[in-house]
């Protein structure tokens, strides 16, 4: 496609002071209402304003400090408030502070003197109600604090996954260190942490954190902490730019924005390079044989982040710590990418291939720095589900600067590395109205979406945004047409990208965690509508229709709203508490519940609450009515079974690869033999299930198979068989017989029933 070019640009220093003072009047304490081209003709959005209070409060970085310096202060009793172990002490990461002066304090643990990894909690203070967001919500424990594993056989390890990616020269960076790994569904266990250093396949460093336990070996992850993207040259026009006078001539250092610093790494990897200077502040020529051009797109990508942040948001930089991070242009020779680092807290650009086409897109800048305002927020681990959610949060920022910007060259759109022709015929890196227009992104949620490289994993969250923002179905935005679907065929209608963005920026930033999957930023994003513009609201329903419309979550129908309860299996004699879940979306007004077929012993409670000792054998048909004080109701039915049920929820731990664990139940006084339709539940935590085989074994020895290493690479077995164990005596002893056949995933079977 044609090359874009833009004009030489002259910055004087009267023209920077009087940005500065144009800069300071956008700043506001509530999210910005829209300053981008508004949208072309399209089907109605919801419209509304979030609440002042619930938006955050800048932070000078002396206030921010005492912030900081407070809660660590506090951070013991916080700790006992919290009901924490006397192992565990909290260290303060970040504060943020509301306008209605509600502290949200984000904290990393340490057990017994160990880092918790995926042991993260946010503490939400507001006035005399404390809440909590936890990454782990078991409590931490571990049955040694003694490795196995040596810390020499952990590096082993480690540099051999690095090896395994491709890595060139892996090479460990410093001695592993002992941690508390809770990162995953299961209990928390003690590991090695180590950080292997070397260059991946394209040229881009390589900073591989790799867990193992410290007892098996086994790895437990293995994420990249330098965050990339491709592309093949970008150019944003005619554009300001922040800089300094130096002798009789000008730095590219931005007196703007903390003293930002842009460089000119001249064709190398390592070091920081030569600071870019100029004899008359005239800065590029629109053309890549230009050095001072990369240079142009460079500092102010990084600009345009700054302000959007703070005009937006009131974020004062990247860690909001008011510290400018730096930038390097021209790195490598052909290298087509460009990435982010934590570790110098810089951004560095390529100049693609031939060294003619530099990775200096505005939304690549603003994407790969994004990443680090997720480092020093939630922190989302970059593996699994929630590094897809890390990735597409800086697709979304990306999206929102653009728009944010609304430059001539490079109008607001949803679309990530539009301008990059990394495949040679103009097409955009990622779509998000329908992200699997790339080819390999996903659209919608699945149970195998965590085995998916993050940046196509990334689709689903790319795809909620869009909805969010736009809505489905065909539009015309900035002159691009778009035409989302949805999974469930239903429309969504849109809240416009101001409010999308200031709900995704309050979730990441006071409720997601390092462990937050697609479940939890579906909730997270709940709490932050609900903070923004009340729960129920038009602009909360709009989240739940959004999520619904890449397959999480359900809808949420106006009026009444009574969670499906399941047909119910009960034991006689056994003690019943059924909680049934039901809301009303009509503000202020109460429930009032009802039900009838209940078996004896059974009642139903004004809270909703079903309780009491099943006296008689037999099926009832149960109705539940709930209705609020508008005269609003809905209602449901479901058959409760009252049978002889026998079980046991004493853990069971499952040997990785190893030997068959059994759980037993002794029946007693009864005659005769089991139904032909023997029910068994089984709850197994597991992180693999289709490692797994699962068998009833009968009092005389018979075997039934009810799982034989099906299910794939899905979490867990929650689920109920059913046999034909005619043949076997009720009376004896029954055997729930589970076994683990392969290596890498491990859990432990959390209970199981038998209703013969």
């Amino acid at each position: 496609m044609p090359q874009r070019h833009h004009t030489p640009v002259r910055r004087r220093r009267a023209t920077a002071l009087a940005l500065v003072a144009l800069g300071s009047l956008l700043v506001v304490t509530t999210p910005r209402i829209a300053t981008a081209a508004p949208a072309d003709a399209t089907p109605a959005k919801h419209h509304a304003v979030p609440r002042a209070g619930a938006a955050p409060t800048f932070l000078s970085p002396a206030k921010h400090a005492a912030l900081i310096e407070e809660a660590r202060s506090g951070a013991a009793g916080t700790a006992k408030r919290l009901g924490l172990g006397a192992e565990e002490k909290l260290l303060v990461k970040d504060v943020v502070k509301d306008a209605d002066g509600t502290v949200h304090t984000r904290y990393d643990r340490t057990y017994a003197g160990l880092p918790v990894l995926g042991g993260d909690l946010v503490v939400h203070d507001k006035g005399n109600r404390t809440t909590v967001t936890k990454a782990h919500a078991a409590r931490l424990t571990v049955p040694s604090l003694s490795p196995k594993l040596s810390a020499s056989g952990a590096a082993d390890k480690a540099e051999a996954v690095s090896r395994g990616r491709e890595v060139k020269g892996p090479e460990a960076e410093s001695e592993p260190r002992l941690v508390i790994w809770a990162g995953g569904s299961g209990r928390s266990v003690l590991a090695w942490e180590s950080e292997v250093r070397g260059v991946q396949e394209d040229g881009t460093p390589s900073e591989l954190q790799v867990v193992v336990d410290a007892t098996t070996g086994k790895r437990l992850l293995a994420a990249e902490k330098v965050h990339t993207g491709t592309g093949t040259g970008q150019f944003v026009g005619e554009v300001p730019l922040g800089t300094t006078p130096s002798g009789s001539g000008y730095q590219l250092t931005d007196p703007d924005r903390a003293g930002h610093k842009t460089y000119d790494l001249n064709q190398r990897t390592s070091g920081t390079g030569t600071l870019f200077t100029d004899d008359n502040d005239v800065w590029g020529d629109g053309t890549p044989s230009d050095r001072q051009t990369a240079g142009v797109d460079v500092a102010y990508g990084a600009a345009a982040t700054w302000d959007f942040y703070k005009e937006v948001f009131d974020r004062n930089g990247i860690r909001n710590d008011g510290v400018a991070a730096y930038s390097r242009a021209h790195y490598g020779n052909n290298y087509v990418n460009a990435f982010w680092q934590d570790s110098c807290f810089c951004m560095t650009y390529g100049d693609g291939e031939g060294d003619n086409h530099p990775l200096t897109a505005l939304d690549v800048a603003a994407h790969e720095m994004s990443h680090g305002v997720t480092a020093s927020t939630a922190g989302l681990i970059y593996s699994g589900e929630s590094g897809g959610l890390n990735e597409a949060t800086s697709d979304i920022f990306a999206a929102a600067v653009e728009f944010h910007e609304n430059l001539p060259a490079d109008p607001g759109d949803y679309f990530v590395g539009e301008k990059i022709d990394i495949n040679g015929d103009g097409t955009p890196l990622r779509y998000m109205d329908k992200p699997s227009r790339d080819g390999a992104s996903r659209d919608y949620w699945s149970s195998t979406l965590g085995n998916v490289d993050v940046h196509y994993s990334s689709g689903p969250a790319n795809h909620f945004f869009y909805l969010l923002s736009e809505g489905s179905g065909a539009r015309t935005v900035n002159g691009v047409d778009y035409d989302s679907p949805t999974s469930d065929g239903l429309p969504v209608t849109g809240v416009g990208i101001e409010n999308a963005q200031a709900i995704w920026y309050r979730a990441l930033t006071t409720y997601m965690t390092s462990t937050t999957d697609y479940a939890g930023a579906r909730t997270a994003t709940l709490s932050a509508a609900a903070d923004l513009f009340g729960a129920y609201s038009p602009t909360y329903l709009a989240v739940t229709d959004a999520w619904a419309g890449i397959n999480v979550g359900d809808r949420v129908a106006l009026g009444v709203n009574l969670a499906p309860t399941g047909d119910q299996i009960s034991g006689i004699g056994q003690a019943v508490d059924l909680r049934l879940d039901a809301f009303t979306t009509n503000n202020g007004a109460t429930l009032s519940y009802e039900a009838t077929g209940l078996p004896d012993g059974l009642t139903l409670s004004p809270e909703g609450r079903i309780t009491g000792t099943p006296t008689t054998l037999g099926t009832s048909e149960v109705t539940v009515t709930v209705t609020d004080s508008t005269g609003a109701s809905a209602s449901q039915t479901f058959d409760w079974r009252i049978a002889y049920v026998y079980g046991s929820s004493t853990r069971v731990d499952i040997p990785d690869n190893g030997p068959a664990v059994e759980s037993a139940v002794t029946i007693t006084g009864r005659e005769g033999n089991a139904s032909a339709t023997t029910t068994v539940y089984v709850n197994i935590v597991h992180t693999y299930r289709g490692d797994l085989t699962v068998d009833l074994v009968g009092p005389d020895g018979t075997v039934y198979s009810l799982l034989n290493r099906s299910g794939g690479s899905a979490d867990n077995v929650d689920q109920t068989f059913t046999v034909d164990a005619s043949a076997q005596p009720l009376e004896g002893t029954w055997k729930l017989r589970v076994r683990d056949r392969a290596a890498a995933d491990v859990g432990y079977l959390a209970r199981w029933q038998l209703t013969p």
